[in-house]
């Protein structure tokens, strides 16, 4: 049996997070689709469509949920840097 639409869109979500490590924000910038629709695919229908798949993906999400906070930091200190290069 085929996968369907969401389902392919799934897979290839999972296994581009898994190759790339990105987070759910650049998985959805490369897709073209909202950062909750990626969430949702890769942390809830992939535990039913792929649960191997949906082992190795979750430590990436784990990992990049507790590094956004440094990420967040690290864009206010560059945004105010260049504004203040600016100035």
């Amino acid at each position: 049996m085929r996968p369907s639409g969401i389902e392919q869109r799934v897979l290839v979500l999972a296994n581009y997070i898994i190759e790339t490590k990105c987070t759910v924000r650049q998985a959805a910038k490369k897709f073209g689709i909202s950062k909750s629709t990626v969430h949702k695919d890769v942390a809830d229908r992939l535990k039913t469509i792929n649960r191997n798949l949906w082992i190795e993906v979750r430590p990436i999400l784990e990992q990049n949920k507790a590094e956004r906070h440094i990420r967040g930091g690290m864009a206010t200190k560059l945004k105010y840097s260049l504004k203040k290069m600016q100035e």
